[in-house]
């Protein structure tokens, strides 16, 4: 099994987290190594998936929330595993408890404050980045738990690239200037560096943001991409957990 951890939550050894790729349990095409029941892949094969990395990042697949993500400005608080509402953000201060994100081309961003002891996982692709939900998830961190921003520690997990990701005129006119590439009259959106500003902005320090480099529709071996595979694209889940007794 393939599970890409960013080097910036190894110096918290209270915090697990893991991303899955298209690769374990030698799972085949169309859809890999899946964590998404809504792709056409077999139920019985998810929950396998779905266990068996959860146990690999060592957390209990009982102990994971998760939401339906439905490309919203919503975030919600959580203290149970399972599902827990339509939202594209989850918050938590409990311990041993998961949050799970789903993604196949659109920006994870998970969000870890060691001094309020509370995480955050937000799902955010060109729909939820125009919303501002990423901006909003740290106003509620801000208002609601005290969060400073300069104690925030920040991972962007693989998405798509700028360069891959082609998209309207009508997309495109919702986005600043500096986001877009336009290219014989195409234009290309640059969601990762829009959500990386929405954190600089916000005061959280550039040393506490790390931002993958991998590109979900190029590196085609190892992750899953939308955009690339259509409907036989599987889903890949970023979890991020602290550790700790309640």
């Amino acid at each position: 099994m393939l599970v890409i951890n960013p080097y910036i939550f190894k110096r918290f050894p209270e915090i697990i987290f893991g991303f899955s790729t298209k690769i374990g349990m030698n799972r085949k095409e169309p859809y890999f190594f899946n964590m998404s029941y809504s792709v056409g892949d077999e139920k019985e094969i998810i929950n396998e998936n779905r266990r068996a990395f959860s146990k690999s990042i060592g957390i209990d697949y009982n102990s994971i929330a998760y939401q339906k993500q439905v490309h919203s400005d919503i975030a919600a608080i959580v203290e149970k595993s399972g599902v827990c509402r339509e939202s594209d953000a989850i918050i938590t201060k409990k311990k041993n408890l998961g949050l799970a994100i789903s993604t196949a081309d659109c920006c994870g961003i998970f969000i870890y404050d060691p001094v309020q002891s509370l995480i955050a996982a937000v799902h955010s692709g060109w729909r939820g980045t125009e919303k501002t939900i990423l901006k909003k998830v740290l106003e509620k961190l801000s208002a609601d738990f005290e969060s400073k921003s300069n104690d925030l520690i920040c991972y962007l997990a693989p998405s798509i690239s700028q360069q891959n990701y082609e998209v309207g005129k009508d997309v495109a006119e919702l986005f600043e200037a500096k986001y877009l590439k336009s290219i014989n009259n195409k234009f290309f959106l640059n969601i990762p560096e829009i959500n990386k500003d929405i954190l600089l902005n916000f005061g959280v320090r550039k040393n506490n943001i790390q931002v993958s480099r991998l590109c979900s529709y190029e590196y085609s071996s190892i992750l899953h991409s939308y955009r690339r595979d259509g409907i036989y694209s599987g889903r890949a889940w970023g979890i991020i957990a602290m550790k700790g007794n309640e």
